[in-house]
């Protein structure tokens, strides 16, 4: 316990401003399990059951990382990337999927995915992906 509070001081003392992660699956429980574990670690979460609803939030510009189901009804999680990429946003993804194809992680990776995760994942995992993928944008939000 004293070391996951630790981890989540150090944590925010290297990053210059809070870092606000937005996860965007279309099954609740993920969404929930997702939330509760970020928020266990100190972040700020904000959750959406499509891509649609985040594009129309106002947490777009504000979001440090995007945690997001790969398989999604109308936009996916890569067509997602692939948009905010061609807007100008660069924030960094990481994609998290019950139906783990290699083709479908490639693409995700070269796309410029963090991190590419099946479900069940442990939550270690996810917050060691997490960690890097913001140390790496050195934690800030929006473009």
């Amino acid at each position: 316990m004293l070391r996951q509070a630790l981890g989540t001081r150090v944590r925010k003392a290297f990053l210059s401003t809070p870092s606000v992660i937005s996860v965007i699956d279309d099954d609740a429980s993920v969404r929930a399990a997702t939330n509760n574990l970020l928020r266990s670690h100190g972040y700020t979460v904000h959750t959406f059951a499509s891509a649609e609803e985040f594009l129309r939030s106002a947490y777009v510009n504000g979001t440090s990382c995007v945690i997001t189901d790969v398989q999604m009804p109308v936009l996916s999680g890569l067509d997602l990337l692939t948009l905010m990429r061609a807007q100008g946003y660069r924030v960094p993804f990481i994609f998290i999927t019950a139906f783990p194809d290699e083709s479908v992680r490639d693409r995700a990776l070269k796309a410029g995915a963090i991190a590419f995760l099946a479900k069940p994942f442990a939550a270690p995992t996810l917050i060691k992906c997490l960690d890097t993928a913001l140390q790496r944008h050195g934690g800030e939000a929006g473009q």
